[in-house]
């Protein structure tokens, strides 16, 4: 096992401190890694017309290491239902490379709403928003988001492959006698440690923990990856761990992004987060997304050491501020450990998958 020291060099931010993963930098000539599609097709149901499932967007990336490949999921938005936001129908491609920045991506998704038991939580919005890890004996545990425009719910699904999936239902729906299967969840990034290039969940105090929610941050405890309860407060309500700061570019929101990161200096969580128009940043446009960093105990994951206070990734790339999402948006969601390097894959303007590139310090 490998716990990873983070880098304390110079970033556009100043001096990071040694906690924090990076500094990132956009790799100039491949950006956008994954742009829409529009003349791939399937067909959802035998008999049904052919979908160009990927022809609006495709974006908010989950990525895993696989046989010396980098294995992107990412988010994929066909035409169909009202031409907003949260109005088509997603279903979760994949994609491969072996250099983590040119990607073969496959014809046809490999998660999407079915005549399923879970077809009235993902019908007609779809899947969304994929985060990825690794069981110790090499299962593939994938949280998403159930859709039902209706309420969004935090699901997990697992496979062998990477190829065929078998849904397990919403998170947490064995929690509180039921209590949060109407209660709106998303975003979960559940606790590893590095192993070679595979972030493998790892037990705290004999559990698994997660981080997940918007607009806190909120955690949560498993036996088995699959069945998770959110930790409470006494009145019952989710603990938040993670919240907004008035005067500060997560003053709106905060969101998890890519799987926490176990390190010799704490628990590492790369975190999304938007910027109020009233009392955020000034600095920086109102509801841009941006994506910052906190440290959590190793041993109490819900006691926050230390977080950012300006944002390690930003938009500044006209891909990153055109399209779907014009106020500008980098939403981290994959994070792996691959040829010495950290490859981090976020959502750009809700329209195309970018990556950005840092050093492994160890």
């Amino acid at each position: 096992m490998l716990l990873l020291s983070a880098s304390a060099e110079l970033s556009g931010q100043g001096t990071q401190p040694a906690w924090m993963l990076g500094p990132f930098e956009k790799p100039k000539g491949v950006n956008p890694i994954l742009m829409p599609n529009t003349n791939a097709t399937f067909v959802p149901r035998p008999g049904e017309q052919p979908v160009r499932w990927e022809e609006t967007a495709t974006f908010n990336p989950a990525a895993v290491v696989r046989n010396g490949a980098v294995y992107v999921f990412y988010r994929a938005e066909d035409a169909t239902g009202e031409a907003k936001i949260g109005f088509h129908t997603s279903r979760i491609g994949l994609a491969e490379s072996k250099d983590g920045l040119r990607f073969t991506r496959r014809a046809s998704p490999v998660l999407y709403a079915q005549d399923d038991a879970q077809v009235a939580n993902e019908s007609p919005g779809g899947v969304e928003d994929p985060r990825i890890v690794e069981t110790e004996d090499g299962q593939y545990v994938l949280t998403y988001t159930q859709w039902n425009r209706k309420v969004p719910r935090l699901a997990v699904a697992t496979s062998r492959d990477l190829v065929t999936w078998e849904k397990r239902g919403p998170a947490f729906a064995k929690a509180a006698g039921g209590r949060y299967l109407g209660v709106e969840s998303k975003s979960g990034a559940i606790v590893t440690r590095v192993v070679g290039n595979r972030l493998v969940a790892t037990r705290i105090d004999g559990k698994y923990w997660m981080y997940y929610g918007v607009p806190n941050v909120g955690i949560a405890t498993s036996e088995n990856l699959t069945d998770w309860t959110p930790l409470e407060v006494e009145d019952g309500r989710p603990l938040a761990v993670l919240s907004p700061r008035p005067g500060y570019f997560d003053a709106w929101l905060v969101e998890p992004g890519p799987p926490a990161i176990l390190t010799d200096r704490g628990i590492v969580l790369l975190y999304n987060a938007g910027n109020s128009d009233r009392f955020g940043e000034r600095g920086l446009p109102a509801r841009m997304y941006t994506a910052g960093q906190a440290l959590f105990d190793a041993r109490n994951p819900f006691k926050l050491l230390d977080r950012t206070d300006g944002p390690f990734l930003r938009p500044t790339e006209a891909y990153e501020r055109t399209g779907q999402y014009p106020e500008g948006t980098t939403f981290v969601e994959g994070l792996v450990p691959f040829k010495g390097q950290w490859f981090l894959y976020y959502g750009s303007a809700d329209s195309r998958v970018g990556v950005a590139v840092a050093n492994v310090r160890r």
